[in-house]
């Protein structure tokens, strides 16, 4: 019989014990908690369209799905910066990328 949680829970068990894919998913973890933490700032016809993407130490990814929410979103820099500064995010730069029609 197969239990919901099992699997997940190896999955996760499996990532704590591997260095490298642990510290992926911590990052993962930290990049969906940024966007959460700035999404009330978003307008509300652009937050579906954004997601989180990639972090590392050189960027923090914002994922949209057309050139007008990243021109907007480029606009908010600012605010987005400081709305991840009043709650202890320091760095990396936000950086947007569109993402490919497909």
């Amino acid at each position: 019989m197969n239990h919901p949680g099992l699997k997940d829970q190896t999955v996760a068990a499996a990532l704590g014990r591997s260095e490298p894919l642990s510290s992926l998913l911590q990052r993962m973890q930290e990049s969906k908690a940024r966007l959460e933490a700035i999404a009330p700032l978003f307008p509300p016809g652009l937050a579906g369209g954004i997601r989180a993407g990639p972090l590392d130490d050189s960027a923090w990814v914002l994922l949209v799905s057309h050139a007008a929410a990243a021109a907007k979103l480029r606009q908010m820099l600012p605010a987005l910066d400081d709305a991840l500064r009043e709650r202890g995010w320091r760095g990396p730069p936000i950086k947007i990328k569109v993402l490919p029609r497909g």
